[in-house]
């Protein structure tokens, strides 16, 4: 339900952002350049099960549009290496699922999420927080870090702890679309044994929607 033609765009700061690393070339194409036909006449690239989880069940349809685009990409850029940012873990996962199953011959290396002093994760929606949100907004980060070290303490009632963690969220007026603990390797269930886990989340404040 995102209005996307108020989504803060920011291709000039990050253009001279890019122009002062240095960057030789910024590959910007237009949506009519990406889509030239209409949306019910597209090719599409799906990856199943995986992206029907966590975002992808609270927002149907979102990860087909990713995995096409970014299939799309791939084929006119013909990268060796492309580079996606763990703060969406999730498509993190499906696009690594896409170029597996469809034999890329692309290296796809995760970015640990950049935050700001505070914690807060660095994302263009954080351009729709208000003052006051944006002070609250940190306490996303805080649940995180308590539920790892939870769980690093030997923690295994997970469900408790997702509980918990949604609680005190909302105390701090967030709501929690979810806050998931999940086997890292394929956001499965975790599994008695499993040792490589990751905490998810996404909460609403305001009109801004935080993972």
């Amino acid at each position: 339900g995102e209005d996307f033609e108020s989504y803060p765009r920011t291709l000039q700061s990050d253009s001279r952002m890019l122009e002062a690393e240095g960057t030789d070339l910024l590959f910007a194409p237009s949506v009519q350049v990406m889509y030239p036909k209409p949306q019910a006449e597209q090719t599409r690239v799906e990856v199943p099960e995986i992206s029907s989880l966590l975002c992808g069940a609270t927002r149907p349809g979102h990860f087909l549009g990713v995995s096409t685009v970014v299939c799309k990409l791939f084929n006119m850029v013909q990268p060796h290496l492309a580079l996606f940012g763990e703060k969406d873990f999730q498509q993190l996962l499906v696009i690594r699922r896409m170029v597996e199953d469809l034999f890329l011959p692309i290296e796809i290396v995760g970015v640990a999420t950049v935050r700001e002093a505070d914690g807060l994760a660095m994302s263009s929606r954080n351009g729709y927080l208000t003052a006051d949100e944006r002070r609250r907004a940190p306490a996303l980060y805080r649940v995180l870090l308590q539920l790892a070290e939870a769980i690093r303490g030997g923690n295994r009632d997970f469900v408790g702890l997702q509980q918990q963690a949604a609680n005190t969220l909302q105390q701090q007026g967030l709501r929690a679309d979810y806050i998931q603990i999940r086997r890292a390797s394929d956001l499965a269930e975790p599994q008695p044994g499993d040792r490589e886990l990751v905490i998810l989340a996404a909460a609403c404040l305001g009109k801004a929607r935080l993972i």
